[in-house]
């Protein structure tokens, strides 16, 4: 009777095992997020491809005046509003899926629209989020954009030739 026992708890805790590692696999945050969609087939330039891990562990910690609000510093809901109560594994939306519309606008095609209407811009919406935050670290760290160990904010920094 106690061999059984021991057997039933035996599956049981590797039942829990192949559980929790598959729910950690399925949230897990990859390091390397190469910025690849159906936005940019059209692209012309090089597309970047973002270290998640270097921005939310390393850049935060070694800045965390630059990171108030946390993963909230990128990710946001549909009114716009930092997501500070994220966690690392946590679920999010792909930009793409609410800043829908393919390419970037700019110039003429851009002129009247609101910010609001541009960001709904998938390149714009990116760049207005990725430049915001390389011009204030730039700023606090005075430093150029052309300097050594400033963050890019010019096309060919962010997208140099492809090859």
């Amino acid at each position: 009777m106690r061999k059984r026992y021991l057997l039933i708890a035996a599956v049981a805790v590797m039942a829990t095992l192949f559980l929790a590692v598959g729910i950690y696999a399925g949230t897990e945050v990859k390091d390397e997020i190469k910025m690849e969609n159906k936005a940019y087939d059209k692209h012309t330039k090089s597309v970047q491809t973002f270290t998640h891990l270097k921005h939310a562990k390393e850049y935060a910690e070694k800045h965390p005046d630059l990171y108030k609000k946390g993963c909230g510093e990128c990710h946001h809901d549909k009114d716009n509003k930092p997501l500070t109560q994220l966690k690392e594994g946590d679920e999010v939306q792909n930009c793409i899926e609410c800043h829908k519309k393919p390419g970037y606008i700019k110039g003429k095609e851009a002129k009247g629209l609101t910010k609001e209407q541009k960001r709904e811009y998938h390149a714009n919406a990116i760049h207005d989020n990725c430049k915001a935050c390389h011009k204030k670290f730039n700023k606090k760290m005075k430093l150029k954009s052309k300097d050594e160990g400033a963050a890019p904010v010019t096309c060919k920094q962010c997208h140099p030739k492809k090859k």
